[in-house]
């Protein structure tokens, strides 16, 4: 069987940042899917459920409302490994232009206080796996370290 297109990226170069990981024809329209990266692969210890879970409730509320861009978004989700999310959206988009949107993301889901959206056990399968205080750590870490001032290297996969 063919290797599939993410296991082709070399993760023992590969950084925090925002990276199109694929781009897809779907009919007459292009779905690009985002890679984006919290933490170093093979480096870093990968993020726990409980944040990971979090991220994920905050992050796809966010976008699903986001005037602009919720008609847009096709999935918001982990990675499997843990260091990180995929975003996918309708449109055929660059990595630097999605910087704002997950910025703005990120700073929600920085700032966010409460009870986490569909965190009850009508509305998830494992809702009690929630850490929003992590959550709140992550996303700050991810803004100051990765995100503000985004260097050319973090938007493009290393060869």
């Amino acid at each position: 069987m063919e290797k599939i297109a993410s296991f082709t990226i070399n993760h023992i170069k590969l950084q925090p940042g925002i990276y199109v990981s694929r781009k897809d024809r779907v009919g007459n329209s292009t779905v690009t899917t985002f890679d984006l990266r919290m933490t170093s692969p093979n480096e870093e210890p990968v993020m726990n459920t409980a944040e990971v879970h979090t991220i994920e409730h905050l992050g796809a509320t966010f976008l699903r409302n986001r005037e602009g861009w919720k008609e847009n978004v096709v999935y918001f989700g982990p990675m499997g490994c843990r260091t990180g999310f995929y975003l996918l959206l309708a449109g055929d988009y660059t990595s630097s232009e999605i910087v704002p949107l997950v910025k703005e993301m990120f700073e929600f889901i920085r700032d966010f206080r409460g009870e986490v959206p569909g965190a009850s056990p009508m509305d998830c399968g494992n809702y009690l796996d929630m850490n929003l205080p992590m959550a709140n750590y992550l996303a700050e870490k991810y803004l100051n370290q990765v995100i503000e001032g985004i260097e050319e290297s973090r938007l493009v996969y290393p060869e």
